[in-house]
């Protein structure tokens, strides 16, 4: 019998969250030039606990300085960061939602107009102005994730997610034709999908019992096969050492770009894998209540929200309230994001990044 949404559900480490929905990682450029917390990035992500979402889960936050790729990130990379941090993980258990850190570097898509620094990545891109990291740089790239881990426990969350996805950092190791290199980190599936390893173990091993740790990985569209990405994803699900894997699917209910894959829909694929204790959320095109209900029903354990909670601060409650429930759509004014709780940057960011996001 597959769980409903509002149903608790349980992990191998950690807080139990009240139900089934998850606030999405989600951009939003709310925090300061230095990485240290904004009160609007704070608001934003309160308002969604108080909303009544199970997990509050904040936007990409860069585990190096010169990992940043956009402006406004929340950063983890420093000490300096810790009062902030402390503040948002008490204002999102306040709510009562448990909370968690996306933890990432942008990779080749890091701004060394915000940095100062060289984009790095595990290959050259000359063009791009990109170089490798070096086998030591690597290691270090390991051991500063491992730190942002620690240093999100000390200010009191309850764990953190590893942004494995979208062509970033982690994601671009994955890449066939690219990752070519010919240490430990390079060629083989094997070496390509080494430092994930690395990075859990890691964190694992340097936090708590009880620290909720995730990953979160892309199906396609960035330089590997559906196969492969079938193969790592069961393979983090069937290890034991996570206590979710976050699924991002961009449209949970399309099928495989393969076509030796088509006859089911991403979210069917992924949701019939082994896993163990280990749960599976998945994110990508779920805008209504019968489109969480069709992922719980399809094998996922729970449902990343990200649009949808830009536009519903209580999306949960919402949904849970009505079976007929449909989200919001873009555009809206800017004067119904600010009542949402959406700060004046994020809502430049959407009106300039996004096509047809904000009407005024």
């Amino acid at each position: 019998m597959r769980p409903t949404l509002d149903q608790p559900i349980t992990f191998p480490r950690g807080p139990q969250w009240h139900n089934r929905f998850a606030l999405a990682p989600l951009t939003n450029h709310q925090s300061n030039a230095d990485g240290t917390l904004g009160d609007d990035e704070l608001t934003f992500l309160a308002k969604r606990a108080d909303g009544g979402f199970g997990l509050v889960m904040t936007c990409a936050a860069h585990v190096q300085k010169g990992g940043q790729g956009f402006p406004g990130q929340l950063g983890v990379w420093s000490d300096d960061h810790l009062p902030g941090l402390t503040r948002l993980a008490a204002a999102i258990r306040a709510g009562g939602s448990v909370s968690s850190v996306q933890l990432q570097h942008s990779g080749e898509r890091s701004s060394a107009a915000l940095t100062g620094e060289d984009v790095v990545a595990p290959f050259d891109r000359p063009d791009r102005g990109v170089r490798a990291l070096t086998t030591a740089e690597v290691e270090q790239l390991v051991a500063d994730f491992i730190a942002a881990a620690v240093r999100c426990e000390t200010a009191g969350f309850d764990g953190v997610e590893l942004h494995g996805a979208h062509g970033y950092m982690l994601c671009e190791f994955l890449h066939e034709e690219r990752n070519r290199r010919t240490d430990r980190y390079g060629g083989s599936y094997e070496n390509r999908t080494r430092i994930y390893h690395e990075v859990i173990d890691g964190i694992r091993a340097a936090t708590g019992p009880q620290f909720q740790l995730g990953v979160r990985v892309s199906p396609e569209k960035y330089g590997y096969g559906f196969g492969d990405a079938l193969r790592f994803a069961g393979e983090l699900l069937g290890g034991g050492k996570l206590d979710y894997l976050d699924m991002s699917l961009w449209d949970s209910f399309k099928e495989p770009d393969e076509e030796p894959f088509h006859g089911k829909r991403l979210i069917d694929w992924f949701g019939q894998l082994p896993r163990g204790e280990t749960r599976l959320g998945v994110a990508g095109k779920i805008f209504s209540t019968a489109e969480a209900v069709d992922c719980l029903s399809s094998g996922a354990d729970f449902v990343f929200v990200g649009r949808g909670a830009i536009l519903h601060h209580d999306f949960p409650r919402r949904a849970l309230a009505d079976p007929a429930f449909v989200s919001a759509t873009f555009p809206v004014t800017s004067a119904y994001l600010a009542s949402e709780g959406v700060g004046a940057a994020f809502v430049n960011y959407l009106a300039t990044g996004w096509k047809n996001y904000v009407a005024d």
